[in-house]
């Protein structure tokens, strides 16, 4: 029985327990108590309670509220087509968001919950997000970096990095495999430094040849010119092959130091907030997954470019045994980034913006919703070890 259930109960006998004698009120305080599965003295109290409100102050008292449930639903919707992140990387883009939903005539909610929900700070984002997001269990991937022999011949950076233009990123290989043994399919990741743009492409295995030609697909698709790769010790990276190929294409080549891998922080960090937040730890052992996994990457690249926010760490206090980041105090997309850096030529930027106004994140979120259920289903119908979903 519900709460309101039994206050329902309660008010129907509370006036004639009010005016009853000793033995009347014992009468009720036992039937009350028999259908409410309540303790004799609790329903005492309850009856008590009642006779002391007042009934011209029924109304909850307080300031009202100013974010009712249609700006909760209408900051849901926003939130889903952002990709479900924090309320910090949300806030800066909800008034695009709208923009953009009712540009494409999408956006369901009134005008009165549209502006509360632009004019909402963003500690009332943050709070209202939290509700949202779910428990997640946190997973480990496996590493599969098998240091080269001609390491020595790629010179190490350790950084800075902050004074590095757009066309310097960080390369990673991720396994889609929960063992190391047999063939599966890898995602090439590059994230470049200074606008966090990510461009993930999937290979079969980690073949020199697979690694060189990904690398060739980040070049075209970088809205600028690619400049200087960095990545770990991996034998995918340091070899003949790949040190020719960048030598050829005037891409500086520079690698981590081995056992550091703070080194590659920037791709790291993509590695999880992209690669494993939409694909996940699922093994794909099968060659059809590759396409499959590249469809996804074609609509997650623009929507991760134009739509999702990033905030920037801009340094660290050691308190005691602890560190103090801090971050900037907005965050901004990596379109937002390149239109903002001098360094970006003023042609690759109008292109960028002409490409904006055609796209809308919730359409991109389902269409990579739609692209990862395929995906599984290939996994499903040729892998060797087949998903139960």
């Amino acid at each position: 029985m519900t709460m309101a259930t039994k206050k329902e109960i309660f008010k129907e006998h509370l006036a004639e327990y009010l005016q009853a004698g000793k033995d009347r009120k014992s009468e009720l305080l036992n039937a009350v108590c028999t259908v409410t599965s309540m303790h004799r003295k609790a329903a005492v109290r309850k009856f008590r309670v009642l006779q002391r409100r007042d009934p011209l102050r029924e109304v909850k008292r307080g300031r009202s509220e100013l974010y009712t449930p249609d700006v909760t639903a209408a900051l849901r919707d926003v939130w889903d087509a952002g990709n479900e992140v924090c309320g910090e990387l949300l806030h800066p883009m909800i008034a695009e968001y709208v923009h953009t939903l009712q540009r494409d005539k999408l956006w369901k909610h009134g005008s009165g919950a549209t502006k509360k929900l632009i004019a909402m700070s963003e500690a009332t984002v943050k709070r209202r997000v939290g509700a949202f997001i779910k428990i997640r269990t946190k997973r480990y991937g496996l590493s599969a970096t098998r240091p080269s022999l001609l390491k020595q011949i790629v010179p190490v950076f350790s950084g800075p990095w902050s004074d590095k233009p757009p066309g310097f990123g960080q390369v990673d290989t991720v396994l889609h495999s929960d063992s190391l043994a047999g063939d599966f399919v890898y995602t090439l990741n590059y994230t470049d430094v200074a606008t966090f743009a990510v461009i993930p492409r999937a290979q079969w295995n980690k073949g020199q040849t697979a690694t060189q030609e990904g690398m060739a697909h980040i070049q075209r698709h970088l809205p600028f010119p690619l400049h200087g790769m960095h990545p770990d010790t991996g034998s995918e990276f340091i070899n003949r092959f790949v040190i020719d190929w960048c030598k050829k294409e005037n891409i500086e080549l520079s690698r981590s130091r081995p056992g550091h891998k703070n080194d590659n922080m920037y791709v790291e960090e993509r590695n999880g907030h992209v690669v494993r937040k939409f694909i996940g730890y699922v093994r794909l052992d099968c060659i059809e997954a590759v396409d499959a996994l590249n469809a996804v990457y074609d609509v997650l690249t623009p929507y991760l470019l134009h739509f999702i926010a990033v905030r920037r760490s801009t340094g660290r206090e050691k308190l005691g045994a602890k560190y103090r980041r801090s971050y900037e105090k907005r965050a901004k997309t990596p379109y937002q980034r390149i239109l903002e850096h001098h360094a970006v030529s003023e042609t690759g930027k109008e292109k960028l913006r002409q490409e904006h106004q055609k796209l809308n994140p919730l359409l991109h979120k389902r269409e990579i919703e739609k692209r990862i259920a395929a995906l599984y289903a290939v996994q499903k119908r040729y892998g060797a070890h087949r998903l139960d979903l």
